[in-house]
C-alpha cells in the first residue's frame, strides 16, 4: 500500500542575469576601450562596477547582449571571467532596500557585492546583487514580493 509523504516546499528559482568580470590594466582609458567595442557591435552597458588595485583593475558589467559580449571577448582575447547575479526591481529604495537586505539575512544569504543598474527598466530603480546561493536569494525576495527582473528585462 503506498504511503502518503508530506511534500516539502521547493525553491521558485528567479531569472538571473550574466555578470562578466573584465579584467583591465589600471591606466587612463582601459575602461573606454571596452565600452567602445561593445559599442562596435552594438551592446550596451547596462550596469557597472569597478574596483581597482595598483596595477590593474576588475570591472564587473551587465551588458544588453550577453552571448555576442562572450563571442567578442573570446575573439579580441579580453579577459574576463562570467558569473550570475540577482536584479531585483526596487520601486521605494529608502523602505525597500532595508526590507531587501533584511530578508536576505533572515535566509542567512551572503552578499558578496552589489551595484545599481545605469537604467531603470520599467521605470523603477534596480540593483544587482553577487550572492552566495542565487536560488535561495530568488526564493526568498520573490517570496517578499519583490519583482526579479531577467535579462529581457534589462536588454534594450
Amino acid at each position: 500500500m503506498p504511503v502518503d509523504l508530506a511534500e516539502t516546499t521547493s525553491k521558485m528559482g528567479g531569472p538571473l542575469v550574466k555578470q562578466f568580470s573584465v579584467f583591465l590594466p589600471n591606466k587612463v582609458g582601459a575602461m573606454l576601450d571596452i565600452v567602445k567595442l561593445l559599442n562596435t557591435q552594438n551592446t550596451h552597458v547596462v550596469a557597472l562596477s569597478v574596483s581597482e588595485s595598483t596595477d590593474s583593475a576588475i570591472a564587473r558589467i551587465i551588458v544588453s547582449d550577453p552571448g555576442r559580449v562572450e563571442k567578442l571577448f573570446r575573439e579580441k582575447n579580453v579577459a574576463f571571467g562570467v558569473c550570475e547575479v540577482v536584479v531585483v526591481e526596487v520601486r521605494e529604495v529608502a523602505t525597500q532596500l532595508v526590507k531587501l537586505l533584511a530578508a536576505l539575512v533572515m535566509a542567512e544569504v551572503n552578499v558578496h557585492f552589489t551595484y545599481s543598474l545605469l537604467i531603470r527598466p520599467r521605470g523603477f530603480a534596480a540593483i544587482a546583487l553577487h550572492v552566495d546561493d542565487t536560488e535561495c536569494a530568488s526564493s526568498v525576495l520573490m517570496g517578499e514580493g519583490f519583482k526579479m527582473l531577467s535579462q529581457n528585462d534589462i536588454s534594450r
